[in-house]
This record gives structure tokens, sequence and C-alpha cells, in this order.
């Protein structure tokens, strides 16, 4: 079955209206939303070739129609006209993610907090991948007297410690010793390269030194190793509770799903573009069938580093969802990359 302009304006005016009110749309309904006359007849025809299509569905046993996967996609790819953000709306979020005082951690924190609260949906981001990354400082924080932290900063500026513990009385002096020696061992290595082959190496090489450094070396080893690891927030995941799309069996199938980091961090990174809409299946995760996963890749120093998104049902505003994610991408790429000026 052919799909005429006509088909078209109806399946968008579905969208459309399921999106705003959740309930089924009948053919009254689509008629009043078109912009040509038509009678319901020939509106309930359009419908029924939509439902043949796999785009509409028809719940139960109401007499309206709710969009398909397909439908949505469809809608997204050749139908949807974006709706940017007001002025208002991207002061409010300037201004907000500009006033957090804190680094680059603070900033992706805040970030998906506001993103679950505008949305109501679950906000998900990650921290800029530190694949490639360099190690820029460490720095050493006493917490004991035979005990300290090492902090490690990156050159995308994630920052990582492990505390430590050594057989030996911890004096300003060693402190100053494992800054001095250690930021030069260290400095401008990149983080893959932080073996414990490197690190056994390395311990050989301090001389007289070498006794009063193997438990810092492993503090040191084992953060570099915690680094490359993706870090994922997660916001909202009360949210899930009032959505009524969901069911309780979905609803703990999704929260199933985002206690597995690993998944989240891999499906996130290696979405491509600017922002990008997973529907249903095209997620490759059977826990978000029901869902919609709408993602969008920040960037530092011209390349892509991490990402923000949030995941909510496939009755979505997809238009200013779009948008919204899309200005948050740009807005935290800005001030990252200006925490790491100023770092």
């Amino acid at each position: 079955m052919e799909l005429g302009e006509r088909k078209l304006k109806v399946l968008a005016a579905i969208v459309e209206a399921y999106v705003a009110t959740g309930e089924p749309v009948g053919s009254k309904a689509v008629c009043n939303a078109l912009d040509f006359p038509v009678s319901s007849a020939t509106i309930r025809n359009e419908m029924a070739g939509l439902v043949e299509l796999g785009l509409l569905e028809q719940p139960h046993t109401s007499a309206g129609r709710i969009p398909s996967a397909r439908g949505y996609r469809l809608y997204i790819n050749r139908l949807m006209h974006r709706r940017p953000l007001s002025d208002e709306e991207k002061r409010y979020i300037d201004g907000t993610l500009a006033s957090i005082t804190g680094g680059a951690d603070d900033l992706l924190e805040e970030a998906s907090q506001m993103l679950a609260g505008m949305t109501r949906f679950i906000a998900v981001s990650t921290a800029p991948t530190d694949e490639g990354a360099a190690v820029r400082r460490l720095q050493f924080v006493q917490t004991g007297r035979r005990s300290a932290i090492v902090v490690l900063t990156s050159s995308t500026g994630n920052v990582k410690s492990r505390q430590f513990r050594c057989d030996y009385d911890i004096t300003p002096e060693v402190m100053n010793v494992f800054h001095v020696a250690l930021n030069k061992k260290f400095m401008g290595v990149p983080l893959a390269e932080i073996t414990p082959a490197l690190v056994q190496s390395m311990a050989a090489s301090f001389g007289e030194l070498t006794m009063l450094m193997p438990a810092v070396l492993t503090a040191v080893l084992e953060t570099a190793q915690d680094m490359l690891q993706t870090d994922i927030r997660l916001e909202g995941q009360t949210n899930l509770l009032f959505m009524p799309e969901f069911e309780l069996s979905s609803v703990r199938q999704i929260l199933d799903f985002l206690n597995r980091r690993g998944e989240i961090a891999k499906l996130l990174n290696r979405q491509e573009g600017a922002v990008k809409v997973l529907i249903g299946a095209e997620s490759g995760q059977p826990e978000l069938i029901d869902s919609s996963l709408v993602v969008a890749r920040y960037r530092l120093g011209g390349r892509t580093a991490g990402a923000i998104g949030v995941i909510g049902p496939t009755r979505m505003d997809y238009a200013k969802m779009i948008s919204s994610l899309e200005y948050f991408a740009q807005s935290m790429g800005k001030l990252l990359s200006e925490i790491l000026e100023e770092e």
C-alpha cells in the first residue's frame, strides 16, 4: 500500500495528538487537526491502511489508534518539525549550568538532575571518556599517620582518587617525595599505558626511594584503571512510577537494565551524530522494548567526549526533546571546555 501525502498527514496528526493527550486518537480528532476538509469515513479508511502498514495500532477495543514504533520512526525521519527552545528556556539552562562552582563531575551531576526534572523522564549521562587521555597531575592528601589519598586528574578533566596505606609513617618530606617524583614520572603518560608492567619498571627506577613506593604506585595504577571505565550518572529513576504507559513489570525491567552500568555506557557511547533516537527494539535491549532513548553527544576540543540522554515511554515529544538535548549537549561541551582550560 502506497503512502500518499494524505496518509502521511494523517499519521503526523495522530502522533502529535497522542503525544499531547496520551489517549487513542479517533477519526474526528484527526479531521479537526488536518488543514484540509475531509470526511470521517475517509479518515477511517486512511487509518485502516496505516494499521495494515504497521504504522498504527489499535489498543484493545478502543475506536482510536496510537502510533507503533514504526510509525514513530517514520514521523521522526520524514514528518516531524523540530521545535527549538525559546530564548527563556536557553537562558534557564545556561544560567543554571554556569552557576555550578565545582568541577566536571559536579556539572554532569547537575545537568542530569536538571534534565530529569525538566522532562520527568530518566536522565543519563556519561563523563568524558578517557580513552586516549593522559595524566594531567597527581595530588596527595594525607589522611592518617600511615595513610593518604592519591588524586589523579586526567587531560579530559576527570578526577579519581584512591586511598593507600604504607607500612611506615608518612611525613611532610615523604608527601613531597610523592608529589615531585610521581608527577615527574607520570605526567603526560596515557592512562592506557599505565599497566602493572610499567609500574613495576618505574618502581625499580627510584633507586633508594624504591622502598617508599609500592603502596602509592599500586594506588596510581588502580586509579588509572578506574578512570578508563566510563562513569555513568542516573537521575530521575522514580519518575518511572508516574509514567502511565509503564506497568509495574516494565518498570522492574527498566530498573534492572539501569543497574547494568557497563551496558548503559556502551549503548550511549556507540551512538554517533548530534542527536540519536532509539525507539523500542532499536536499542537492542529487551528491557527497553516499550521505551525510547534520546541521546546527544557533547564535544571537548573538537572530539566527541561523552553523552547525555533521556529514557522514557515511546509516547514522547520528540520534536521538543531532540532540540532540548542538542542544546544541553552544546552547553555542557562549552562549559566543560572552560573548566578544563581553567584547570
